[in-house]
């Protein structure tokens, strides 16, 4: 079977979420095949094959690439989106927003360009920007 993954819009289990508690704080770049909660701090980017939640206390700066995500705490960087980003109303964005469907309550921050993506346009932007392949592997 092939190591490389696609992004997920499906659930998983529940102990396949990596998570960022409150009161920590990350420098460096977050690359997981599974679910990441953010409740801390993150400096750098966050790739997720599948969904991202950034919680109340949470504050990201740097850019954001997944599958599906909900905000309801602070980031300063871009965020793309395969499917579904969800801003809830305590949260504030510093950037641009790229994503095939938004929900957005009301009281949320919303400090940018915000661009519906075809799934293709996706695919690109996600291989450029941090090199990998969006699209499903090839089983061997």
């Amino acid at each position: 079977m092939n190591s490389s993954k696609s992004l997920k819009t499906g659930e998983q289990n529940v102990n396949e979420v990596s998570r960022i508690s409150q009161g920590a704080s990350l420098k460096g770049d977050i690359h997981s095949s599974s679910d990441i909660r953010v409740d801390g701090r993150v400096e750098g980017n966050i790739y997720s094959e599948g969904r991202i939640v950034v919680g109340e206390t949470a504050r990201v700066t740097g850019n954001v690439y997944c599958a599906n995500a909900d905000f309801w705490g602070r980031i300063d960087g871009d965020i793309y989106a395969r499917d579904l980003l969800s801003f809830k109303g305590s949260a504030v964005v510093n950037g641009n927003v790229h994503m095939g469907r938004v929900q957005v309550e009301v009281g949320a921050q919303l400090n940018g360009v915000i661009k519906t993506l075809s799934e293709q346009e996706f695919d690109q932007l996600i291989s450029a920007a941090v090199g990998v392949s969006a699209a499903p592997a090839a089983e061997h």
